[in-house]
């Protein structure tokens, strides 16, 4: 996989036979250090090709885990109790995938026994259609259900199988926004300790309700109450970033109560997310189009937020459109 900004997270999952991933060394003469009290002993993760897998493997390999990939899934109790006996593995984590085939379709009834072994969790990386198609365009590799369909549609039947599974889970991560660096972050964050309040990524942006909801969104808020400037004739083909469209939209009343309201809410339950464990927070600002309105507001909205220390990412899924 290419290590460099940009690179969008899940070009590494390899669809080869079984890699072990060990840190060099005895990984249980890792410093007791790294690890929180309450991690796991054991995480396995899955998701959809493309989606990241191979970079979380390596996240936690990072991070002191025991790290094996492509593990035949008959093995995986075996292996759980290796991970909860052995004096010499603390934590271990493992992928398990579609490459598996039929045998997938076993999975939950033997995770269920995993947990009963040692301490698990799973963790399921996910995302959009669109950028999973991306990925494998840009990389040129076969999806792992083969060439006989497209791409998305491949993308499309392995989200169905993988749905049973991905009830399962206990943590459940879109990728689309992430490139390789950001996930590893994110990651570290999540499973590595010693988080700080600030040290949550916030993803702000805007969308068009005619194109629909954003499917990572975790809070939604609809900007169509505002004046619409795409029927003003010299707005119609500038976006919100404009300073004259923006300029517009901030001359009426209701935008400024409504930026600093939802500023003031934002920056109060932040806080009380990262207490709650989460790592990081999709915000979607909605319009018509989502051109004009949201893409102002998030913008001012994201400004906000990083004047208060928090780490903040732009995103504007239907500017062009």
């Amino acid at each position: 996989m290419a290590k460099k900004a940009g690179v969008s997270a899940g070009q590494g999952d390899d669809p080869a036979s079984p890699v072990v991933r060990g840190k060099k060394g005895d990984p249980a003469s890792q410093p007791e250090e790294r690890a929180e009290k309450n991690s796991p002993e054991l995480v396995i993760i899955t998701g959809l090709s493309g989606s990241g897998k191979a970079t979380v493997l390596k996240s936690f390999e990072d991070l002191g885990y025991y790290s094996v990939d492509n593990l035949p899934i008959d093995l995986i109790p075996k292996f759980a109790e290796l991970t909860h006996s052995s004096p010499n593995i603390r934590r271990a984590a493992l992928v398990v995938d579609i490459r598996e085939g039929e045998r997938l379709k076993l999975f939950p009834e033997i995770y269920q026994k995993i947990r009963e072994i040692a301490k698990t969790q799973l963790l399921f990386l996910e995302a959009e259609d669109e950028a999973l198609v991306r990925r494998f365009s840009e990389t040129r590799r076969p999806h792992p259900l083969g060439n006989q369909r497209s791409v998305l549609k491949s993308v499309r039947t392995e989200r169905d199988q993988l749905r049973p599974i991905r009830n399962l889970a206990d943590h459940i991560i879109n990728t689309s926004k992430f490139n390789v660096h950001e996930l590893r972050e994110l990651i570290a964050e999540k499973f590595g300790g010693d988080r700080e309040e600030t040290q949550i990524m916030v993803y702000v942006g805007s969308f068009g309700f005619r194109h629909g909801i954003p499917a990572d969104s975790d809070l939604v808020f609809d900007v169509r109450f505002l004046p619409n400037p795409n029927y003003i004739p010299q707005f119609k083909n500038l976006t919100g970033k404009h300073p004259s469209v923006a300029r517009y939209i901030r001359s009426f009343p209701q935008t400024i109560e409504f930026i600093d309201r939802i500023a003031t809410l934002l920056i109060y339950l932040l806080p009380h997310y990262v207490h709650e464990g989460k790592s990081y927070l999709t915000i979607s600002f909605g319009c018509t189009g989502g051109r004009h309105r949201s893409v102002m507001i998030a913008e001012e909205i994201r400004k906000r937020l990083k004047r208060a220390g928090y780490r903040v990412k732009g995103f504007h899924r239907d500017l062009q459109k």
